[in-house]
Parts: structure tokens; sequence; C-alpha cells
């Protein structure tokens, strides 16, 4: 347990850097803006030469760039993300109500592309080589190509306007209604996993095959083991080390696809008040957004590299 809190700490010690690195990044790319944020505060007042200048002093638009960027991570440290110039609200309080929906979203998703890649992954593996394994091959090839917004126009022509099963676009919350919330999100977070699902299945058939290739596990069978401990006891949790690994960054693959989902079924997540602030000039948003979900898909992987550690000893022991 010692060895897994020391890397902990060098883990998240090591992450400091990194999300300045990415906060400096964001910061970096806005500048680069064709949007003139004093323009999109002031554009629908017709303001003169002299009020669009006097509002890039008052916000300190005409500071050196290192000025603001060193004011922008002191506002970031205290938990203040800015105002919008367009809507006048808090940053931070448009962040704290869409960021629910899109965490939802991200991990119905995740559940769902675990569950199917877990099952998908194990069944080709036990039938190797045999119909079920190619069939699940063939599966997973497409699902692997097919972007998620494509599957998503898919599932809504067939599931939603065809047979009526679940609405094409709006958001329920779970504590008006768990039915209703579950009916509005099935689509979205199904479209999201599956290319997440089919990755997982081909890479979780790979690794079961290899484990299942190994001395132990014809040792083990032949000393009159059930199949079903073998697999389930020892071979199921070594094929699942590299799979953890790669899960991490699909998840990332996850937020990002959530930006785009959110949009098409009109979901008031991250992902549609981000695009929202694309189109209105809203820099200050947009960097929020952005720093918000990229901070997340840094934790996450934080997360990950704990798990990765608990389940190898063989990396806790080189430590």
């Amino acid at each position: 347990m010692a060895v897994v809190v020391r890397m902990l700490l060098a883990r998240i010690l090591a992450l400091i850097p990194l999300v300045l690195g990415v906060v400096l990044f964001v910061f970096i790319v806005m500048q680069f803006s064709p949007v003139d944020t004093a323009v999109a505060a002031l554009g629908d007042a017709n303001p003169t030469p002299e009020q669009l200048q006097q509002f890039r002093q008052e916000n300190g638009l005409l500071d050196p760039l290192p000025l603001q960027y060193v004011h922008f991570v002191w506002h970031l440290l205290q938990g203040d993300f800015g105002t919008s110039v367009i809507t006048k609200e808090p940053v931070g309080q448009v962040i704290a109500t869409a960021l629910p929906l899109t965490v939802q979203l991200t991990l119905l998703g995740l559940l769902i592309a675990i569950v199917a890649g877990l099952v998908l992954g194990v069944t080709s593996a036990l039938f190797r080589d045999r119909w079920p394994d190619q069939l699940i091959r063939i599966v997973t090839l497409a699902g692997v190509a097919a972007p998620a917004f494509w599957i998503a126009v898919l599932l809504v022509q067939w599931l939603a306007v065809g047979e009526g099963l679940f609405p094409t676009s709006g958001y329920v919350s779970p504590a008006d209604s768990f039915g209703g919330w579950l009916n509005s999100l099935a689509l979205p977070a199904i479209s999201l996993a599956l290319p997440v699902a089919a990755q997982l299945t081909r890479i979780i058939r790979t690794s079961m095959v290899e484990e299942l290739d190994k001395d132990y596990v014809r040792t083990a069978r032949g000393g009159g083991l059930p199949p079903v401990v073998v697999v389930g006891r020892n071979v199921l949790r070594n094929a699942l080390i590299n799979p953890l690994t790669v899960l991490g960054l699909r998840v990332g693959y996850l937020l990002g696809g959530a930006v785009v989902i959110e949009t098409m079924f009109a979901l008031p997540g991250m992902g549609q008040n981000m695009i929202q602030a694309v189109k209105d000039g809203d820099t200050a948003k947009v960097q929020g957004f952005v720093i918000t979900i990229a901070v997340g898909f840094v934790l996450v992987n934080l997360i990950v590299d704990v798990l990765y550690l608990i389940v190898n000893p063989r990396l806790r022991s080189r430590s």
C-alpha cells in the first residue's frame, strides 16, 4: 500500500506541469482567434473605436501576454474561470450546470463499452478461429471504422424516427424520472460507446488469447480445475491489465466525442455549450470548457495509472 501511495504522489506531482502546460496551450491558441473579444461583447451596441479601446483597457486585453497568462492562471487557482462577455454570467457557473450531464453521458457510454467489450472479447477468445470469433471480429472491425456521429445518425433513423422507441433530442434529469433520464441518454451513450467497445473487444481478445496459450493455463487445466475457474480467476485478471491502460485513452475519446453527440441530440452539456460559445466568439467560455475537459482527461488517466499499479504486482515490485 505504501508503494502505491508513494507512486500516486509522484504521479500527482508530475501532473502539475502538465496541467499548466495545457492551460498555457489553450491560452495561446485562443490568442489566435479571429474574434475580437471587445467587438463580440459590444457589437450589438455599435460601439465607437474609443469605447472598444476602453473595454480592452478595463478587461486587461491590452496587457502583455505573459501578464495576461499569469492573471489567468491566478484566477483559475481560485476557481474563477472569468465572466462571459456575451451573456455576462460567470463561466464557472455555466460549467457547474453543464458538466454533470457530460459526466453522466461519458460514464454511461463507458459502462456500455466495458460490458460489451468484455463479453465480446472473452467470447471471441474462447471460440478462437471458430464462427463466433470470426463474426465478432468482422463486427468489431466495422465498429472501429465507424465514427460516433455516423452511428448516431443511423440509430436516430432506426430506433427514434423509425421505431419511435427513443426521443430524437432533449434531456430528462434523473431527479425527475430515472426511466426518462435513461431513455434520453440511451442513444447518445450507445453512439459514443460502440466504437470504444469495438476497440476494447479486439484488445481484450488479443490479451485473452496470449494468456490462454501460457503454460500455467495448460497446467491448471491438466490439474482438473474447471474452465470457469481457470478463465475467471486467473486468465481474465491477467488479460485485463493491458486493456486497462488503453481504457484511459478511450475515456478521452468519449469526452471529445460528447462535444459532437451532445450537439446532435440537443443535450445541454459541455459540448453543446462549447460549440455555441465558439459561434458567439465567447473566449472566456471556450477557455473554461476546453480546460475543464482537458483536466478531466488528465485526472482520468491518473486514476487508470493507480488501478494499473493495483492490478499489476510486477510493476509495484520493480518500483
